[in-house]
Protein backbone atom coordinates (compact mmCIF):
# COMPACT_ATOMS: atom_id res chain seq x y z
CA UNK A 1 0.00 0.00 0.00
CA UNK A 2 1.18 3.42 -1.03
CA UNK A 3 2.01 6.07 1.88
CA UNK A 4 -0.49 8.09 0.31
CA UNK A 5 -3.06 4.75 0.87
CA UNK A 6 -2.31 4.81 4.01
CA UNK A 7 -2.56 8.76 4.51
CA UNK A 8 -6.31 7.89 3.41
CA UNK A 9 -7.31 4.95 5.09
CA UNK A 10 -6.19 7.41 8.59
CA UNK A 11 -8.53 9.93 7.10
CA UNK A 12 -11.35 7.77 6.96
CA UNK A 13 -10.91 6.05 10.39
CA UNK A 14 -10.60 9.48 11.98
CA UNK A 15 -14.01 10.06 9.68
CA UNK A 16 -15.66 6.90 10.26
CA UNK A 17 -15.10 7.20 14.65
CA UNK A 18 -18.26 7.23 16.10
CA UNK A 19 -19.85 10.37 16.67
CA UNK A 20 -21.46 11.46 19.66
CA UNK A 21 -24.45 13.69 18.74
CA UNK A 22 -25.36 14.08 22.53
CA UNK A 23 -21.38 15.56 23.33
CA UNK A 24 -20.47 18.13 25.66
CA UNK A 25 -19.55 21.09 24.33
CA UNK A 26 -15.26 21.33 23.51
CA UNK A 27 -14.08 23.43 26.52
CA UNK A 28 -14.61 27.32 25.86
CA UNK A 29 -11.73 28.92 23.98
CA UNK A 30 -10.15 31.37 25.69
CA UNK A 31 -11.44 34.48 24.43
CA UNK A 32 -7.92 36.71 23.65
CA UNK A 33 -6.65 39.19 25.75
CA UNK A 34 -6.10 42.66 24.25
CA UNK A 35 -5.66 46.41 25.26
CA UNK A 36 -8.73 48.35 25.47
CA UNK A 37 -10.06 51.15 23.07
CA UNK A 38 -9.47 54.03 23.80
CA UNK A 39 -12.22 56.21 25.46
CA UNK A 40 -14.46 52.91 25.32
CA UNK A 41 -17.20 53.05 28.13
CA UNK A 42 -17.29 50.44 30.27
CA UNK A 43 -20.99 48.67 31.13
CA UNK A 44 -21.01 47.19 34.78
CA UNK A 45 -24.11 45.85 34.54
CA UNK A 46 -26.39 44.56 32.12
CA UNK A 47 -29.00 47.40 32.57
CA UNK A 48 -25.97 49.43 32.41
CA UNK A 49 -25.13 48.15 29.60
CA UNK A 50 -29.06 47.78 27.36
CA UNK A 51 -28.70 51.73 28.71
CA UNK A 52 -25.79 52.36 27.04
CA UNK A 53 -27.16 50.93 23.25
CA UNK A 54 -30.57 52.10 23.98
CA UNK A 55 -29.19 56.14 24.26
CA UNK A 56 -28.90 57.12 19.88
CA UNK A 57 -26.40 59.41 21.20
CA UNK A 58 -24.23 56.93 23.25
CA UNK A 59 -20.73 55.88 23.30
CA UNK A 60 -19.22 54.21 19.78
CA UNK A 61 -17.45 51.62 22.15
CA UNK A 62 -18.47 49.65 24.96
CA UNK A 63 -16.43 47.70 26.97
CA UNK A 64 -17.49 44.66 28.85
CA UNK A 65 -16.38 43.07 32.03
CA UNK A 66 -14.88 39.22 33.10
CA UNK A 67 -19.05 39.10 34.24
CA UNK A 68 -22.10 37.60 32.94
CA UNK A 69 -24.26 39.79 31.58
CA UNK A 70 -28.05 38.45 32.09
CA UNK A 71 -30.73 39.81 29.99
CA UNK A 72 -31.92 39.86 26.07
CA UNK A 73 -30.25 42.42 23.77
CA UNK A 74 -31.18 44.48 21.29
CA UNK A 75 -28.69 46.67 19.29
CA UNK A 76 -30.45 49.49 17.35
CA UNK A 77 -27.72 51.39 16.35
CA UNK A 78 -23.96 51.66 15.06
CA UNK A 79 -21.78 50.50 18.24
CA UNK A 80 -19.04 48.13 18.99
CA UNK A 81 -19.42 45.59 22.03
CA UNK A 82 -16.11 44.07 22.98
CA UNK A 83 -15.20 41.51 25.79
CA UNK A 84 -12.75 40.28 27.62
CA UNK A 85 -11.66 36.94 29.20
CA UNK A 86 -14.96 35.69 31.15
CA UNK A 87 -16.89 37.97 29.45
CA UNK A 88 -20.55 36.58 29.24
CA UNK A 89 -23.85 37.37 27.27
CA UNK A 90 -26.51 35.57 29.11
CA UNK A 91 -30.29 35.17 27.53
CA UNK A 92 -33.41 34.77 29.63
CA UNK A 93 -34.20 31.57 27.81
CA UNK A 94 -37.29 33.49 26.34
CA UNK A 95 -36.01 34.78 23.06
CA UNK A 96 -32.55 35.56 20.71
CA UNK A 97 -30.03 37.09 23.29
CA UNK A 98 -28.30 39.47 20.81
CA UNK A 99 -30.82 41.10 18.09
CA UNK A 100 -28.77 43.21 15.66
CA UNK A 101 -30.77 45.63 13.35
CA UNK A 102 -28.61 48.12 12.62
CA UNK A 103 -25.86 48.78 10.29
CA UNK A 104 -21.92 49.01 11.22
CA UNK A 105 -21.95 46.88 14.75
CA UNK A 106 -19.76 45.09 16.00
CA UNK A 107 -19.35 42.04 18.43
CA UNK A 108 -16.56 40.59 19.62
CA UNK A 109 -15.03 38.23 22.65
CA UNK A 110 -17.58 37.23 24.21
CA UNK A 111 -19.58 33.90 24.67
CA UNK A 112 -23.35 34.18 24.47
CA UNK A 113 -25.75 31.45 25.74
CA UNK A 114 -29.27 30.19 26.89
CA UNK A 115 -31.52 31.57 24.20
CA UNK A 116 -35.05 31.11 23.98
CA UNK A 117 -37.02 27.45 21.81
CA UNK A 118 -39.15 28.88 20.32
CA UNK A 119 -38.41 27.68 16.21
CA UNK A 120 -41.55 30.09 14.96
CA UNK A 121 -39.37 33.26 16.02
CA UNK A 122 -35.97 31.48 15.18
CA UNK A 123 -35.01 32.15 18.56
CA UNK A 124 -30.71 32.93 18.15
CA UNK A 125 -27.76 33.12 20.01
CA UNK A 126 -26.96 36.21 17.76
CA UNK A 127 -29.46 37.60 15.22
CA UNK A 128 -28.34 40.22 12.67
CA UNK A 129 -29.88 42.33 9.70
CA UNK A 130 -28.34 45.48 8.49
CA UNK A 131 -25.23 45.81 6.67
CA UNK A 132 -21.00 45.38 7.64
CA UNK A 133 -21.74 43.55 10.74
CA UNK A 134 -18.94 42.10 12.38
CA UNK A 135 -19.05 39.20 14.50
CA UNK A 136 -15.92 37.91 15.75
CA UNK A 137 -13.94 35.50 18.42
CA UNK A 138 -17.37 34.39 20.13
CA UNK A 139 -18.80 31.07 21.39
CA UNK A 140 -22.65 30.31 20.83
CA UNK A 141 -24.08 27.69 22.92
CA UNK A 142 -27.38 26.76 24.89
CA UNK A 143 -29.00 28.37 21.90
CA UNK A 144 -31.73 27.29 19.53
CA UNK A 145 -29.72 28.78 16.33
CA UNK A 146 -26.71 30.02 16.48
CA UNK A 147 -25.72 33.12 14.46
CA UNK A 148 -28.24 34.28 11.78
CA UNK A 149 -27.77 36.83 9.67
CA UNK A 150 -30.67 37.75 7.96
CA UNK A 151 -31.10 40.55 4.89
CA UNK A 152 -27.27 40.81 6.47
CA UNK A 153 -25.21 43.04 3.48
CA UNK A 154 -21.42 42.42 3.77
CA UNK A 155 -21.19 40.97 7.21
CA UNK A 156 -18.55 38.97 8.12
CA UNK A 157 -18.55 35.77 10.96
CA UNK A 158 -14.90 35.40 12.11
CA UNK A 159 -13.22 32.91 14.86
CA UNK A 160 -16.89 31.51 16.09
CA UNK A 161 -17.57 28.38 17.59
CA UNK A 162 -21.39 27.29 17.56
CA UNK A 163 -22.05 24.51 19.67
CA UNK A 164 -25.84 22.84 18.93
CA UNK A 165 -28.40 22.79 22.17
CA UNK A 166 -30.40 19.57 22.84
CA UNK A 167 -29.77 15.54 21.82
CA UNK A 168 -32.57 15.70 19.84
CA UNK A 169 -31.02 16.51 16.36
CA UNK A 170 -34.27 17.14 15.14
CA UNK A 171 -35.51 19.92 16.80
CA UNK A 172 -32.07 21.86 16.91
CA UNK A 173 -31.71 25.49 14.59
CA UNK A 174 -29.19 25.84 12.28
CA UNK A 175 -26.33 26.51 13.72
CA UNK A 176 -25.10 29.76 10.93
CA UNK A 177 -27.60 30.44 8.44
CA UNK A 178 -27.08 33.36 5.67
CA UNK A 179 -29.98 34.10 4.07
CA UNK A 180 -30.16 37.04 1.83
CA UNK A 181 -26.99 37.93 3.28
CA UNK A 182 -25.08 38.46 -0.17
CA UNK A 183 -21.40 39.52 -0.17
CA UNK A 184 -20.67 38.31 3.30
CA UNK A 185 -18.17 35.75 4.68
CA UNK A 186 -17.67 33.35 7.23
CA UNK A 187 -14.30 32.31 8.31
CA UNK A 188 -12.26 30.40 10.49
CA UNK A 189 -15.31 28.97 12.62
CA UNK A 190 -16.19 25.64 13.99
CA UNK A 191 -19.77 24.19 14.10
CA UNK A 192 -20.09 21.01 16.55
CA UNK A 193 -23.42 19.06 16.86
CA UNK A 194 -26.11 21.56 15.06
CA UNK A 195 -28.96 20.96 12.46
CA UNK A 196 -27.57 23.00 9.60
CA UNK A 197 -25.26 25.48 7.79
CA UNK A 198 -27.74 27.30 5.66
CA UNK A 199 -26.89 29.89 2.54
CA UNK A 200 -30.19 30.66 0.80
CA UNK A 201 -30.53 33.35 -1.41
CA UNK A 202 -27.62 34.81 -0.70
CA UNK A 203 -24.72 36.03 -3.77
CA UNK A 204 -21.48 36.16 -2.84
CA UNK A 205 -21.15 34.16 0.30
CA UNK A 206 -17.45 33.16 0.86
CA UNK A 207 -17.23 30.33 3.65
CA UNK A 208 -13.10 30.01 4.44
CA UNK A 209 -11.75 27.95 6.51
CA UNK A 210 -15.50 26.48 8.08
CA UNK A 211 -15.17 22.92 9.96
CA UNK A 212 -18.44 21.00 10.81
CA UNK A 213 -18.84 18.06 12.51
CA UNK A 214 -21.98 15.94 13.60
CA UNK A 215 -24.74 17.93 11.97
CA UNK A 216 -27.00 17.10 9.27
CA UNK A 217 -25.96 19.27 6.35
CA UNK A 218 -22.10 20.60 6.65
CA UNK A 219 -23.34 23.31 4.73
CA UNK A 220 -26.25 23.40 2.27
CA UNK A 221 -26.59 25.97 -0.94
CA UNK A 222 -29.61 27.05 -2.47
CA UNK A 223 -29.65 30.01 -4.97
CA UNK A 224 -26.67 31.12 -3.96
CA UNK A 225 -24.66 32.30 -6.94
CA UNK A 226 -20.95 32.80 -7.41
CA UNK A 227 -20.41 31.47 -3.82
CA UNK A 228 -16.78 29.35 -2.62
CA UNK A 229 -16.61 27.44 -0.73
CA UNK A 230 -12.74 27.13 0.31
CA UNK A 231 -10.33 25.79 3.14
CA UNK A 232 -12.79 24.12 5.00
CA UNK A 233 -13.52 20.65 6.78
CA UNK A 234 -16.89 18.60 7.02
CA UNK A 235 -16.88 15.61 8.70
CA UNK A 236 -19.69 12.60 10.26
CA UNK A 237 -22.43 14.81 9.14
CA UNK A 238 -25.03 13.04 7.33
CA UNK A 239 -24.52 15.23 3.89
CA UNK A 240 -21.12 17.17 3.76
CA UNK A 241 -21.77 19.87 1.04
CA UNK A 242 -25.58 20.30 -1.19
CA UNK A 243 -25.86 22.88 -3.67
CA UNK A 244 -29.46 23.34 -5.13
CA UNK A 245 -30.31 26.32 -7.75
CA UNK A 246 -27.03 27.54 -7.74
CA UNK A 247 -24.73 28.93 -10.86
CA UNK A 248 -20.89 29.36 -10.33
CA UNK A 249 -20.41 27.77 -7.46
CA UNK A 250 -16.81 26.57 -6.27
CA UNK A 251 -15.74 24.27 -3.72
CA UNK A 252 -11.57 23.99 -3.55
CA UNK A 253 -9.03 22.83 -1.12
CA UNK A 254 -11.13 21.29 1.53
CA UNK A 255 -12.10 17.56 2.92
CA UNK A 256 -15.92 15.98 3.36
CA UNK A 257 -15.29 12.68 4.87
CA UNK A 258 -17.51 10.32 6.76
CA UNK A 259 -21.10 10.89 5.58
CA UNK A 260 -22.43 7.90 6.66
CA UNK A 261 -25.93 6.00 6.06
CA UNK A 262 -28.56 5.62 3.21
CA UNK A 263 -28.43 8.96 2.85
CA UNK A 264 -24.76 9.99 3.04
CA UNK A 265 -23.44 12.07 0.45
CA UNK A 266 -19.84 13.96 0.69
CA UNK A 267 -20.79 16.34 -2.32
CA UNK A 268 -24.00 16.51 -3.73
CA UNK A 269 -25.56 18.98 -6.81
CA UNK A 270 -29.44 19.85 -8.00
CA UNK A 271 -29.66 21.69 -11.20
CA UNK A 272 -26.89 23.55 -10.67
CA UNK A 273 -24.61 24.98 -13.11
CA UNK A 274 -20.84 26.36 -13.57
CA UNK A 275 -19.77 24.61 -10.83
CA UNK A 276 -16.00 24.26 -10.44
CA UNK A 277 -14.60 21.27 -7.51
CA UNK A 278 -11.49 21.52 -7.38
CA UNK A 279 -8.55 20.20 -4.92
CA UNK A 280 -10.34 18.85 -2.62
CA UNK A 281 -10.52 15.12 -0.76
CA UNK A 282 -13.76 13.42 -0.57
CA UNK A 283 -13.54 10.24 1.81
CA UNK A 284 -15.34 7.78 3.05
CA UNK A 285 -18.77 8.43 2.66
CA UNK A 286 -22.03 6.54 1.05
CA UNK A 287 -21.81 8.27 -1.82
CA UNK A 288 -19.21 10.49 -2.67
CA UNK A 289 -20.79 12.64 -5.15
CA UNK A 290 -23.99 12.76 -6.21
CA UNK A 291 -25.15 14.65 -9.33
CA UNK A 292 -28.94 15.45 -10.78
CA UNK A 293 -29.39 17.01 -14.05
CA UNK A 294 -26.43 19.23 -13.47
CA UNK A 295 -25.08 21.00 -15.32
CA UNK A 296 -28.51 21.81 -16.17
CA UNK A 297 -27.03 22.98 -20.16
CA UNK A 298 -23.56 21.74 -21.91
CA UNK A 299 -23.25 25.71 -21.99
CA UNK A 300 -22.65 26.34 -17.90
CA UNK A 301 -19.99 23.22 -17.76
CA UNK A 302 -19.32 21.61 -14.33
CA UNK A 303 -15.36 20.35 -13.71
CA UNK A 304 -13.95 18.50 -11.05
CA UNK A 305 -10.28 18.51 -10.96
CA UNK A 306 -7.74 17.59 -8.76
CA UNK A 307 -10.00 15.93 -6.35
CA UNK A 308 -9.48 12.62 -4.42
CA UNK A 309 -12.61 10.62 -4.04
CA UNK A 310 -11.25 7.81 -2.10
CA UNK A 311 -12.84 4.65 0.36
CA UNK A 312 -16.63 5.85 -0.57
CA UNK A 313 -18.98 3.14 -1.15
CA UNK A 314 -19.84 4.64 -4.27
CA UNK A 315 -17.64 7.15 -5.89
CA UNK A 316 -19.97 8.74 -8.37
CA UNK A 317 -23.88 8.82 -8.64
CA UNK A 318 -25.55 10.82 -11.69
CA UNK A 319 -29.16 10.57 -11.59
CA UNK A 320 -29.06 11.41 -15.60
CA UNK A 321 -26.13 11.09 -18.10
CA UNK A 322 -24.89 14.62 -18.19
CA UNK A 323 -22.93 16.49 -20.91
CA UNK A 324 -21.10 19.63 -19.82
CA UNK A 325 -19.42 17.52 -16.89
CA UNK A 326 -15.83 16.69 -16.75
CA UNK A 327 -13.85 15.19 -13.98
CA UNK A 328 -10.03 15.93 -14.83
CA UNK A 329 -6.81 15.06 -13.12
CA UNK A 330 -8.78 13.39 -10.37
CA UNK A 331 -7.70 10.31 -7.99
CA UNK A 332 -9.95 7.25 -7.64
CA UNK A 333 -8.96 5.29 -5.04
CA UNK A 334 -10.34 2.04 -3.05
CA UNK A 335 -13.52 2.79 -4.12
CA UNK A 336 -16.08 -0.18 -3.31
CA UNK A 337 -18.58 1.40 -6.58
CA UNK A 338 -17.08 3.47 -8.99
CA UNK A 339 -20.43 4.77 -10.42
CA UNK A 340 -23.87 4.19 -10.29
CA UNK A 341 -26.08 5.82 -12.85
CA UNK A 342 -29.71 6.23 -11.82
CA UNK A 343 -32.66 5.09 -14.37
CA UNK A 344 -30.33 2.86 -16.58
CA UNK A 345 -28.46 6.00 -17.66
CA UNK A 346 -24.80 5.96 -18.21
CA UNK A 347 -21.78 8.57 -17.75
CA UNK A 348 -20.74 8.15 -21.61
CA UNK A 349 -21.76 12.13 -22.16
CA UNK A 350 -19.20 12.96 -19.17
CA UNK A 351 -15.78 14.14 -20.26
CA UNK A 352 -13.54 11.78 -18.20
CA UNK A 353 -9.80 12.04 -18.86
CA UNK A 354 -6.88 11.90 -17.39
CA UNK A 355 -7.87 10.72 -14.53
CA UNK A 356 -5.89 8.14 -11.93
CA UNK A 357 -8.04 5.06 -10.96
CA UNK A 358 -6.78 2.02 -8.18
CA UNK A 359 -9.12 -0.41 -10.42
CA UNK A 360 -7.05 0.30 -13.72
CA UNK A 361 -5.48 -2.69 -14.89
CA UNK A 362 -4.15 -1.54 -18.07
CA UNK A 363 -0.72 -0.54 -18.71
CA UNK A 364 1.70 2.42 -20.00
CA UNK A 365 4.55 0.86 -22.09
CA UNK A 366 5.95 3.70 -23.75
CA UNK A 367 6.33 5.03 -20.04
CA UNK A 368 4.83 8.60 -20.57
CA UNK A 369 2.12 8.63 -17.49
CA UNK A 370 -0.69 8.22 -19.57
CA UNK A 371 -2.41 4.21 -19.93
CA UNK A 372 -2.18 2.42 -23.76
CA UNK A 373 -5.80 1.34 -23.10
CA UNK A 374 -8.81 3.10 -21.89
CA UNK A 375 -10.02 2.88 -18.74
CA UNK A 376 -13.76 1.18 -18.56
CA UNK A 377 -16.47 0.56 -16.35
CA UNK A 378 -18.95 -2.08 -17.17
CA UNK A 379 -20.99 -3.08 -13.92
CA UNK A 380 -23.12 -6.40 -14.79
CA UNK A 381 -24.75 -5.93 -11.42
CA UNK A 382 -25.42 -2.36 -12.05
CA UNK A 383 -28.20 -3.80 -14.59
CA UNK A 384 -29.55 -6.69 -12.63
CA UNK A 385 -29.82 -3.99 -9.26
CA UNK A 386 -31.84 -1.81 -11.66
CA UNK A 387 -34.22 -4.30 -12.81
CA UNK A 388 -34.12 -6.42 -10.05
CA UNK A 389 -34.21 -3.65 -6.88
CA UNK A 390 -34.35 -6.15 -4.29
CA UNK A 391 -30.86 -7.30 -5.44
CA UNK A 392 -29.21 -4.13 -4.10
CA UNK A 393 -29.48 -5.63 -0.50
CA UNK A 394 -26.52 -7.60 -1.88
CA UNK A 395 -24.69 -4.43 -3.09
CA UNK A 396 -21.15 -4.41 -2.43
CA UNK A 397 -20.61 -8.49 -1.48
CA UNK A 398 -18.71 -11.12 -3.02
CA UNK A 399 -22.03 -12.39 -4.70
CA UNK A 400 -22.40 -9.16 -6.62
CA UNK A 401 -18.44 -8.64 -7.36
CA UNK A 402 -18.46 -12.18 -8.74
CA UNK A 403 -21.04 -11.13 -10.81
CA UNK A 404 -18.80 -7.83 -12.40
CA UNK A 405 -15.71 -10.18 -12.25
CA UNK A 406 -17.20 -12.42 -14.47
CA UNK A 407 -18.30 -9.93 -16.87
CA UNK A 408 -15.06 -8.43 -17.09
CA UNK A 409 -13.11 -12.36 -17.86
CA UNK A 410 -16.00 -12.63 -20.27
CA UNK A 411 -17.23 -9.51 -22.26
CA UNK A 412 -19.85 -11.45 -23.68
CA UNK A 413 -22.29 -11.47 -20.33
CA UNK A 414 -20.52 -7.25 -20.10
CA UNK A 415 -23.78 -5.07 -19.78
CA UNK A 416 -23.28 -1.43 -22.25
CA UNK A 417 -20.20 0.66 -21.18
CA UNK A 418 -21.26 3.24 -18.24
CA UNK A 419 -18.03 4.89 -18.35
CA UNK A 420 -15.05 5.37 -20.25
CA UNK A 421 -11.58 7.76 -19.72
CA UNK A 422 -9.53 7.49 -22.96
CA UNK A 423 -6.51 8.73 -21.27
CA UNK A 424 -6.21 7.70 -17.66
CA UNK A 425 -3.11 7.83 -15.55
CA UNK A 426 -0.70 5.38 -15.13
CA UNK A 427 0.95 6.93 -11.90
CA UNK A 428 -1.39 8.33 -9.07
CA UNK A 429 -0.98 12.24 -8.49
CA UNK A 430 0.14 13.90 -5.89
CA UNK A 431 -3.05 15.19 -4.18
CA UNK A 432 -2.40 16.54 -0.56
CA UNK A 433 -4.87 16.92 1.78
CA UNK A 434 -6.44 20.35 2.25
CA UNK A 435 -5.56 22.55 5.02
CA UNK A 436 -8.21 24.55 6.76
CA UNK A 437 -11.44 24.02 8.87
CA UNK A 438 -11.08 22.49 12.30
CA UNK A 439 -14.20 20.82 13.77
Amino acid sequence: MSARAWVLVLAATAALAPADAAAAPAPAKELRARDRVPGATIASSFADLARLVADPDGPRDIELLAQTYRGDLTIDRSVAIRGVPGSVLEGTGRSTVVGIRANDVTLEDVLVRSSGRRHTAEDSGIKATGARVRIADVRVEETLFGISLQDCKHCTIERAHVHGFGDDAELRGDAIKLWEADDSVVRDSTVEHSRDVVVWYTKRALLDGLGVRGGRYGTHFMYAHDSIVRRSRFEKNVVGVFVMYSMRLHVESSVLAGARGAAGIGLGFKDSDAVVVKDDWIVANTTGTYLDNTPRTPDAPVLFEGNALALNDVAMRLNTSEKGLAFHGNDFGENAVMIEADGGADALGVDMRGNHYADYEGYDLDGDGIGDVAYEVKALSSELTETRPALKFFHGTAALGLVDAVARAVPVFAAKKLLVDPAPLARQPAIREPEGGTP
